[in-house]
């Protein structure tokens, strides 16, 4: 359970104004027999790979990682709806505290939950606070939590959220705005989420196009997750 070399590779990235981009699989939606030639349609630009999905059932996250690793060297990192979702062949693991809702269950009883686990695989565990705004749909992510978005209309608070996030000590701030979002994260608050934190920013959600990838990187978006879209094509 340490800090290796996916997270210090994105800290690298982000020091010397690197732009990222992580394709998001949902092992839910994916045949892991299609990997090798999915993984050839993808953009060059593409760095990471996240595995991950609010609900998935047992077996899969780990089938789905195993495919991954036979055709590609790019990181493949957890995004984990819950921590059935562990695999131990992945490269990397965001631990994530849910920093938008009260729901103690993935404030700190998942988190507690992993460790036994943890224990037991040799995973980068990279802590990650995870803010859920509002997409203007229903996600996934609010209904397995139990948990409401935070309004794109009060940006300062979402601001002070990953503010707190950073200062309880994660090493990335995500914010989210569902899978399928109609509206992504407005740049506006991601330009002023990136102006009061010193970690990487992950912005991810309702992202689908190449102008809307841009406007995240111009309002210093580190690193872009994009998935939906790859899904659908």
């Amino acid at each position: 359970m340490r800090i290796r070399n996916t997270y210090k590779a994105i800290v690298q990235a982000v020091s010397e104004k690197r732009k990222l981009l992580a394709v998001l699989l949902d092992p839910e939606k994916f045949d892991p027999e299609t990997a090798a030639a999915f993984l050839r349609s993808l953009p060059s630009e593409t760095t990471h790979l996240f595995v991950g999905g609010s609900t998935v059932a047992d077996g899969d996250t780990q089938r789905l990682v195993d495919a991954l690793k036979l055709y590609t060297s790019k990181p493949i990192v957890l995004f984990p709806g819950d921590v059935s979702q562990i695999s131990r062949n992945a490269d990397a693991l965001l631990f994530l505290t849910l920093f938008s809702g009260d729901n103690p269950e993935y404030l700190v009883h998942q988190q507690i939950k992993a460790v036994p686990m943890l224990r037991s695989v040799d995973l980068e565990v990279i802590p990650t606070g995870y803010i859920l705004v509002d997409g203007r749909n229903d996600s996934a992510v609010s209904r397995v939590t139990q948990t409401l978005p935070m309004s794109q209309l009060d940006p300062g608070r979402i601001v002070d959220t990953a503010v707190a996030a950073e200062l309880t000590g994660k090493k990335l701030v995500y914010l989210e705005a569902g899978s399928g979002a109609i509206e992504p994260v407005r740049p506006e608050i991601i330009s002023s989420v990136r102006k009061e934190i010193e970690i990487p920013l992950i912005v991810g959600g309702g992202i689908r196009t190449k102008e809307q990838l841009k406007r995240a990187y111009d309002a210093g978006a580190d690193m872009v997750v994009m998935g939906t879209v790859y899904e659908k094509n």
